[in-house]
């Protein structure tokens, strides 16, 4: 288990990130990864702001807390009334989708996190990692996240969220949207075992509890358009 709450002093960490908590109190605690209870509301003002927060060992690093993004049309929450399919076969992906998650993959492999830049877009088609508005670079945006500093950590939540199942919303729609991980767009409670044994792989046992009683999946999720751009990187609800 990754990224999220206390578990055992040997478990394996990577992550220093922001998740969002509507109408909780939620810190990340000092243990294996960063826990959901951990994580503090924030009033978001033009540019993102780094907070600087002790975090679990062996990695520590600085923390973005963000504002509720259920209104931003980017974030794509989901709205449908029934479960979407989960997906796993990246063939039923249209070209441009399945190219530009290939693209986010090989930057990730190759441990730079400048490989990312040409993906991430510019101006209006500028890919989505922070709900806060304001002109700023968003490598160095990713960097600052990275609890390593260098961005290592984040490509690796990266990587393992694009290697997770996808659901296809809103299809035929203005949002229409290809998303990774699917836990952002089902219910939590209905998850059978071999889909709490991948989920683990991001969170922790103790997160998805924690999850639970908040309602929704929060940590990260990527979400790329049918014509292939790279819409958002973000976590929170």
């Amino acid at each position: 288990m990754r990224h999220l709450s206390a578990a055992s002093d040997d478990k394996r960490n990577r992550l220093t990130a922001p998740c969002l908590a509507v109408g909780l109190s939620v810190l990340l605690m000092p243990s294996a990864s960063l826990a959901l209870s951990e994580l503090p509301e924030e009033n978001i003002e033009p540019a993102p702001e780094i907070i600087t927060v002790p975090l679990p060992p062996p990695i520590s690093g600085p923390e973005q807390t963000v504002s509720d993004i259920e209104d931003d049309e980017d974030s794509v929450a989901p709205q449908a009334t029934e479960t979407p399919e989960v997906y796993y076969d990246l063939e039923r992906l249209p070209e441009p989708v399945r190219r530009m998650r290939g693209l986010i993959i090989d930057a990730c492999k190759a441990g730079d996190i400048e490989a990312l830049r040409p993906l991430l877009g510019n101006d209006e088609s500028r890919t989505q990692v922070s709900s806060g508005g304001g002109n700023f670079d968003p490598v160095e945006f990713l960097k600052d996240i990275s609890g390593d500093g260098e961005g290592h950590e984040i490509l690796a939540i990266l990587l393992e969220v694009l290697e997770a199942g996808y659901v296809h919303l809103d299809p035929g729609e203005p949002e229409e949207i290809y998303l990774w991980p699917y836990f952002f767009a089902v219910p939590l409670e209905g998850l059978s075992g071999p889909q709490r044994v991948e989920l683990f792989k991001l969170v922790t046992a103790g997160d998805y509890e924690d999850m639970k009683s908040f309602g929704a999946y929060i940590f990260y999720r990527v979400g790329i358009t049918p014509e292939g751009r790279w819409a958002f990187f973000l976590a929170g609800h």
